[in-house]
């Protein structure tokens, strides 16, 4: 990395301790040389090349703990910015971040994924184009553009593959839409995987290194952190669990042509069709309440009815929890993680969904798995996917092969071509 004719090992010695620093676990020259095993001249030789690029600061003098106070080391995530979006099913997220993830501005709004992804990344180019304006980023210092559908996808082309609740995206060129249209390398991933990405980074996960993010939504999916990298499978469709047959409700169809997956029978929807089933038969006021009133039933509705003691919705609620732990409990078994964070918009229903979870987790897991074994919420919430899609875009940008490619040019800026 260090030049052009830099080998290979020099390109990696470089990008680690650029990680190193990126990722807070290095602060001075000797923290680098102690962290990744190098030379303190090799280091130095690096570290001053990584400093020209504009990529690391040295800044003032750290505390001494014997001897010669070292100079402490920082990222500059401000050398470059990136353009970040989530699709839910029925929602968009939009915002321009920097090289760390954090969100300079950001916008949510509602939207159907069902209109298409002409409509979709119609949408998400004005977006896109609003936000870029309400901050001082100029389009030269926009390096890359990173997406998450709600759905699986190929993550060598980022076309979605046969998406069950995305109707019209299969194999679409999301990547070619906004290529065109940015002239920006873009990177797209499933919405699971982006959101551990984002807790992995700045969330709980932080210090986890194998963990689970479970989103609960209209549909149900899990990203899976492994070794402290996010885990994609061969394909990039591993974590999929919201298609996992599940005993119980093997007689409902899910939107992938099969029965009884879990997301059929337990996801954001399912909560929504039984709700309005109860509501119609006239067995809970509250949600009959809801269709007279002239609104949508939703899993919001549900979970509101929930929290203010409507027993009908309190059951949904709980069943909803034991079904998603179940599964999860196998998972537990197999993988062992650390940590699992639940979130998307059915984690509105608060503890009892979360004590349902548990409950299933604990009692059906191996002892020995659940020893030490956090379930919670996501703290990031909203935010979760918007910070993975920037990681995702950088973790791309600064791996050796792609660095060697850029970094002669100064910047990624303009080349999409780093894509392929």
């Amino acid at each position: 990395m260090v030049n052009q004719s830099c080998d290979q090992d020099g390109r990696e010695t470089t990008v680690t301790l650029l990680n190193l620093v990126r990722f807070g676990r290095a602060s001075t020259r000797a923290e680098l040389a102690r962290h990744s095993g190098l030379g303190r001249a090799v280091v130095a030789h690096r570290l001053s090349y990584l400093v020209d690029l504009g990529l690391v600061s040295e800044g003032d003098l750290a505390r001494s703990t014997g001897g010669r106070a070292p100079r402490s080391v920082s990222f500059r995530a401000d050398a470059g910015y990136l353009l970040a979006a989530e699709f839910g099913a029925t929602s968009l997220a939009a915002a321009v971040s920097d090289l760390a993830g954090d969100l300079l501005v950001q916008h949510e709004e509602p939207f159907d994924i069902g209109e298409g992804p002409e409509a979709a990344l119609s949408r998400l180019t004005e977006l896109f184009n609003d936000l870029v304006k309400r901050t001082e980023v100029s389009r030269a210092s926009l390096w890359g553009i990173g997406v998450g559908v709600p759905g699986p996808v190929e993550f060598s082309t980022a076309r979605p593959i046969s998406p069950p609740i995305m109707p019209g995206w299969h194999a679409y060129p999301i990547r070619d839409y906004l290529c065109e249209r940015f002239g920006l390398p873009v990177w797209v991933d499933n919405d699971v995987n982006i959101m551990a990405l984002g807790e992995l980074r700045g969330g709980l996960a932080r210090d986890e290194g194998n963990m689970i993010y479970l989103k609960i939504g209209t549909g149900i999916g899990a990203g899976i952190i492994c070794e402290g990298k996010l885990y994609r499978g061969t394909k990039g469709c591993a974590g999929d669990v919201g298609h996992v047959a599940t005993l119980e409700g093997s007689d409902v169809v899910c939107r992938c042509g099969n029965r009884g997956c879990l997301e059929a029978v337990a996801g954001g929807a399912a909560l929504a069709r039984d709700a309005k089933w109860a509501a119609e038969r006239g067995e809970s006021p509250r949600l009959a309440a809801v269709l007279a009133e002239g609104r949508e039933m939703t899993a919001e509705e549900v979970s509101k009815a929930a929290q203010h003691g409507d027993p009908v919705s309190v059951e949904l609620i709980l069943r909803s929890g034991r079904l998603v732990g179940e599964v999860l409990a196998t998972i537990v078994s197999f993988f062992n993680p650390a940590l699992i964070l639940v979130g998307g918009g059915v984690a509105a229903a608060g503890d009892m969904l979360l004590k349902a979870i548990r409950e299933s987790v604990y009692h059906r897991s191996l002892p020995l798995a659940t020893r030490e074994l956090q379930i919670s919420f996501s703290p990031l919430g909203d935010e979760a996917g918007l910070r993975g899609a920037a990681a995702m875009v950088t973790d791309e940008l600064f791996a050796p092969d792609k660095v060697a490619r850029w970094v002669p040019k100064g910047s990624p800026a303009g080349m999409p071509e780093l894509t392929t």
